[in-house]
């Protein structure tokens, strides 16, 4: 598969990107969950456009089916940060509601029963239509060698959103302790609403 590789624009000003040394020995503080967001970074992909923010500190990603990887720093009382990946499989990857049931069977409620009362919703974003998810419970993730040697993690919530674009779907994916998530999750709502072609 042809790895897309990233352009990288600040909105709005020519300021160089954030040094984030130091951010895991200072976790952010849950009131800081309201505070105003730094400027969005710009980042277009193989037929997705999106802005995400420059507080979420951008990896290499570490997989060629990834096009980005964040992690997003953990709030007091957390002992993780939460991570965000945007995937997409060269147009492949299922439909958005297979995607959807999987990605909620990787998680279990009280007694180690299915989750019964996950949040699915659709919308339409610039043209391109959303299925979103909001989960959470134990989580076991499927993906790859990591669903293989980790053990499920409680207290744990996944955000997700599948985009439907003229190039196929993409994938985001938000996973990470209940607390850490929800400090992220107006972001996450702006980034997935950022989107177009």
């Amino acid at each position: 598969m042809i790895f897309f590789g990233v352009l990288l624009i600040f909105a709005g000003c020519s300021q160089k990107a954030k040094d984030t040394k130091g951010q895991e020995s200072a976790p952010l503080k849950p009131e800081a969950a309201h505070g105003a967001s730094q400027p969005a970074v710009i980042e277009k992909q193989s037929g997705l456009i999106f802005s995400a923010p420059s507080d979420w500190i951008s990896e290499k990603p570490s997989s060629s089916s990834r096009q980005s990887q964040y992690k997003l720093p953990h709030v007091q009382g957390d002992s993780e940060d939460a991570q965000l990946v945007v995937y997409y499989f060269g147009g492949g990857g299922g439909t958005p509601q297979a995607n959807i049931d999987r990605w909620i069977g990787e998680f279990a409620g009280p007694n180690g029963k299915p989750v019964t009362d996950a949040k699915v919703l659709h919308k339409t974003v610039n043209g391109i239509a959303l299925t979103t998810v909001d989960v959470k419970g134990s989580y076991a993730s499927s993906m790859g060698m990591m669903a293989q040697k980790d053990k499920p993690k409680t207290g744990e919530r996944l955000l997700g959103a599948i985009a439907e674009t003229a190039n196929g779907p993409w994938f985001i994916k938000l996973t990470g302790p209940e607390r850490t998530v929800a400090r992220w999750q107006p972001t996450f709502d702006a980034f997935i609403n950022s989107f177009h072609q």
